[in-house]
């Protein structure tokens, strides 16, 4: 049998990360085993979209490149995560009239119902394309169904769900800049989704989580209850607005504070007093962000496995406890569990990974160009088998 080959490429306003992976044989429970990986620094990004075509494509180039030299095989294919402050949630609501004369839900109805919701809000999003559709919750006859709809008997079938959109324009230029490299692309997802495949355990996802990746230029969260994901939000602030906090605030070049930000510089030219003031202002103003987005989704304080923390940014002294503070929620940083083979620890490359357990999910079918809409049930169901 011809090994299945999964390639992830994370395109980030910090690095460009690419990996590749092998999945073990049909019906193993493995996860997909890294072979390969490549890192390059990005370049021509803002805020995770596109501003310089030509240095985008060189940066992933180059973090290609080296993924097949590791790998020891040409990328041909990838699947691809986008981070961008334009990936953006909206709610809708469907019903329909169950097609058998005995009332009887189908998996189609289950199907026509999700249309029904997609349709009420395309007229609401121009030039966004939709990357997700997730069902959150199913009626019949008024009354919320716990467990499987389908197979139950009922005159209306209605469903609340959530859509993760993108700006079209956006995605076309990912996807071409990409292209224009020899690679097809597969798949594209939202790159907070992705990470949450190896970052969250499914006691977590169950109990009710949020997922925080404080990036360079942006902060993600993913937040999570009953398995399900409730909520999607880019927000653009990030890590490189603490080095800029602490250039002007200690008055030292971006370089020095960069490293100080690190803890890789010390000196007694600036108080220790006064960089944690700096650096804890701007960890407080990015956890009030996100407290207000869990206020409005109504799941401030109400997630009881808390803040999982990750990122550069996660990795600033002080942030657990501005996190517990601030969301008064518990709070800790992520860990990254791909498995015993593979040499990758480092949670920065949680999109990579995850990328490519998401293609694993599916090795039977390949996608057009990163359009497919998956919903929970062949994200959640399937990925659930590789997690503690």
């Amino acid at each position: 049998m011809a090994e299945h080959i999964i390639t992830g490429i994370d395109v980030g306003t910090y690095h460009v990360k690419v990996a590749v992976a092998r999945m073990p044989q049909k019906g193993s429970s493995a996860k997909p085993e890294i072979i390969g990986t490549g890192l390059s620094e990005s370049r021509g990004l803002k805020s995770g979209y596109i501003i310089h075509e030509a240095d985008v494509a060189r940066s992933i180039k180059s973090a290609i490149a080296q993924a097949e030299k590791n790998a020891g095989m040409a990328i041909k294919r990838a699947h691809i995560g986008i981070g961008s402050i334009g990936l953006e949630e909206i709610y809708s609501h469907g019903e329909i009239i169950p097609s058998r004369a005995d009332s009887e839900i189908t998996s189609s109805d289950l199907e026509k119902v999700m249309q029904d919701s997609e349709e009420r809000v395309l007229d609401h999003i121009p030039n966004r394309r939709i990357l997700h559709s997730i069902p959150l919750r199913y009626m019949i006859d008024g009354t919320e169904v716990l467990g499987r709809a389908q197979g139950l008997k009922g005159t209306k079938l209605e469903v609340d769900s959530l859509f993760i959109t993108t700006y079209e324009q956006h995605v076309n230029d990912l996807i071409s800049t990409i292209e224009k490299l020899g690679v097809y692309v597969e798949d594209v997802i939202a790159s907070p989704l992705a990470a949450s495949f190896v970052m969250l355990s499914k006691a977590q996802k169950r109990a009710g989580c949020v997922l925080t990746n404080i990036g360079a230029e942006t902060t993600s969260i993913v937040v999570f209850e009953d398995s399900t994901p409730l909520s999607l939000k880019i927000f653009p602030t990030g890590s490189s607005d603490i080095t800029n906090d602490i250039a002007l605030g200690l008055r030292v070049p971006l370089e020095d504070a960069e490293k100080i930000k690190r803890g890789a510089m010390t000196s007694a030219t600036y108080s220790k007093k006064r960089l944690d003031e700096i650096i804890r202002e701007r960890l407080q103003s990015i956890f009030t962000l996100i407290d207000a987005h869990l206020q409005k989704i109504k799941r401030d304080g109400l997630l009881p496995a808390g803040a999982i923390l990750t990122g550069g940014g996660a990795n600033v002294a002080g942030v657990v406890e501005v996190a517990k503070s601030a969301l008064e929620l518990p709070a800790r940083l992520a860990t990254l569990e791909m498995g015993k083979s593979t040499k990758v620890r480092d949670a920065s490359w949680a999109v990579a990974y995850g990328l490519c357990m998401w293609g694993a999910s599916d090795t039977e079918e390949t996608s057009a160009i990163g359009m497919v809409k998956h919903t929970r049930r062949n994200i959640l169901s399937w990925l659930s088998q590789f997690l503690p």
